[in-house]
């Protein structure tokens, strides 16, 4: 199996060679780079398995990064923060990230969250190629062999493609296991904890902001009144 290779951007030199070397005495391939316009050369030249981007870099900083690396790829992203600020997570996040570490992180901590997100990225159909989130296709939505229809969206859950009013809807991997999980249950309020567990792959309690800004640009490409807040509990997808 060939190794996972990883795109690692950070200007400080300590923390760049040492998080390097941390990932590569697990068995990653790192290309490290110190600036934001290095870190775009190298992912298109190398298209990584994954991408770690510190927030404040030189040339290109890691949002403006995120973003352009998300205009041509799905590849998984997580970024790296000094501050554990709401506007950085944010950004971060709605940029296109898939997940964020705030600084400083233990090594293995951060070994452990690059594994996840591979694993839902590697899996997002799951093992037996149906879709792994949820426990069926129960609710309210209508299923026509393996595609689920509420109202003008469809979902085809064997193919992992989506529609909206007949029209291919572009989803990354995390949207689109988020999606599964919301129509495995539609009607059904989910809870913050529940999509973090089952989208995230956490199984502790995390940041539930990481959930909030996911559902909020599924939202954008789905329909915003397709998923409701329920305040104080969760979210539902209407049937």
């Amino acid at each position: 199996m060939a190794e996972t290779h990883v795109l690692f951007v950070e200007d400080d030199d300590v923390i760049r060679e040492a998080t390097q070397l941390a990932l590569e005495r697990v068995g990653f391939t790192v290309t490290a780079m110190p600036d934001g316009l290095l870190g775009l050369e190298a992912f298109r030249a190398d298209r990584p398995d994954i991408a770690l981007l510190d927030v404040m870099v030189p040339g290109l900083d890691g949002v403006s990064l995120c973003r352009r690396i998300r205009d041509e790829s799905t590849v998984p992203v997580i970024m790296l923060s000094a501050r554990a600020d709401a506007i950085d997570v944010v950004l971060g996040l709605e940029a296109g990230a898939d997940d964020y570490v705030t600084k400083p992180f233990d090594g293995a901590v951060l070994v452990a969250r690059i594994r996840a997100v591979l694993r839902r990225f590697g899996h997002a159909a799951g093992p037996d190629g149906g879709p792994q989130p949820g426990s069926g296709t129960e609710g309210e939505g209508q299923a026509l062999g393996g595609v689920l229809v509420f109202g003008d969206l469809e979902v085809d859950t064997d193919g992992m493609e989506v529609r909206r009013a007949g029209e291919q809807v572009a989803l990354t991997p995390t949207e689109m296991r988020l999606l599964l999980e919301f129509s495995s249950a539609p009607g059904t309020v989910l809870s913050r904890d529940r999509l973090l567990e089952r989208v995230w792959d956490y199984g502790w309690g995390g940041d539930t902001r990481v959930v909030d800004v996911h559902v909020q640009r599924l939202r954008a490409k789905i329909g915003q009144d397709r998923i409701d807040t329920v305040r104080g509990f969760g979210y539902k997808l209407r049937g």
